[in-house]
């Protein structure tokens, strides 16, 4: 079996969970920050919308270089964090879809002004760099929900707020 069979299901299903805690990001709370030294709910919002383009970069791409990276505009609501989610998350999809064992095997290398941070094969970095990330960043996302009494979705069983999936 491709390693690509067992990927997509997995991305499938976490981009599906990540899109309904993106849909509770309340609108008119998008500068609130749990500690000054937080991200705020906004820019934590769309950090989480944007990690899906570092799984297309890293599939299409054999290194980034995080040093002058230019940053996506900010989304000013809720509407334009998920539309942006939606379209990222297409386009990795698509990529995924259509790489091949070898390619998931090549190395792929991420950078500061030149300078290598790590670098591992594209499989790798798949499931750290991109989904583990991407999860990590989503479960702050739900201590937000939660600190702003929103309710948090369920995810992989019932929340304190969802019984049922």
């Amino acid at each position: 079996m491709p390693m690509v069979d067992a990927l997509l299901p997995e991305f499938d299903h976490e981009m599906s969970v990540t899109r309904k805690v993106l849909e509770r990001v309340p609108g008119d709370r998008f500068e609130w920050k749990p500690h000054p030294k937080s991200m705020s709910f906004g820019a934590l919002a769309q950090h989480v919308s944007n990690l899906p383009l570092w799984g297309a970069m890293t599939l299409s791409q054999s290194e980034l270089d995080l040093g002058g990276q230019q940053q996506t505009p900010a989304a000013t609501s809720r509407t334009d964090l998920l539309a942006g989610f939606d379209q990222r998350v297409k386009e990795t999809r698509a990529l995924l879809a259509a790489t091949s064992d070898a390619e998931l095997m090549a190395p792929w290398t991420l950078k500061r002004d030149g300078h290598t941070i790590f670098s591992m094969p594209k499989a790798s970095v798949w499931r750290s760099f991109v989904l583990s990330h991407l999860i990590h960043h989503r479960a702050q996302l739900g201590v937000y929900l939660r600190l702003n009494d929103v309710p948090v979705p369920s995810m992989y069983g019932p929340s304190a707020d969802e019984g049922a999936f």
